[in-house]
């Protein structure tokens, strides 16, 4: 089988209602030459069956269902089990513009050496967030590291051995122990990762409404 480009790594839990726009929004994208990865992270609702026409639709959808141990945890069995040359993300409850990676993949086949591309969002709802470095301030996105934006080079994610941290800081912790092992990185500002945060089920949100209550 033919390596695809991409490998997208979904991790869920839960979200059958919002998973469809998700996997509608990567059915869309101009270029096919990717997998998708999902990592159903012990969903109780019906996830599964949200899944199943995308699988029949496409054979690099590949479904797996575990116990719950956290979005963490899921994303690293993806990327364990991720065959592309490049590893990146879509978060079930974001969506991806149509051109989103037709760009990334026009950038990364132009300039090899890149072993990191990120950014490139548009913020749908709260932009502010706890600030990973104090918890107690809030800081814009757009001074974040998004990793649903994260575009990495197969072996250079799996020489990092994936995302540490907390729920919090998994993005900034990642992209520290990036900078650390000398990735070459890079951004981009096509604003193409569509970034929802108005569901109010966010990691981020939950933490800004207990802000809130101090």
């Amino acid at each position: 089988m033919k390596t695809p480009f991409f490998s997208v790594i979904c991790a869920t839990y839960n979200r059958a209602h919002l998973l469809k726009r998700a996997l509608d929004s990567l059915f869309a994208q101009t270029t096919t030459d990717w997998e998708l990865i999902i990592i159903d992270d012990g969903s109780t609702d019906h996830t599964a069956e949200i899944v199943k026409p995308y699988e029949a639709l496409k054979p690099e959808v590949n479904y797996y269902y575990q116990q719950n141990k956290g979005f963490i945890e899921a994303k690293n069995v993806g990327i364990n089990k991720a065959k592309g040359k490049y590893i990146t993300f879509l978060d079930s409850d974001d969506a991806y513009k149509p051109e989103h990676l037709a760009i990334r993949k026009k950038i990364l086949e132009e300039q090899k050496n890149i072993d990191f591309l990120h950014g490139g969002v548009e913020i749908i709802g709260q932009a502010y967030v706890p600030d990973a470095e104090n918890p107690q301030q809030k800081i814009h996105l757009s001074n974040c590291f998004i990793g649903g934006t994260f575009f990495l080079n197969n072996k250079a994610i799996q020489h990092l051995k994936g995302f540490e941290g907390t729920a919090l800081n998994t993005d900034f912790d990642f992209m520290q122990r990036a900078k650390a092992a000398g990735l070459n990185i890079s951004k981009t500002n096509h604003p193409t990762y569509r970034y929802y945060r108005d569901s109010g089920s966010s990691i981020a949100n939950d933490m800004l409404d207990d802000m809130k209550g101090e």
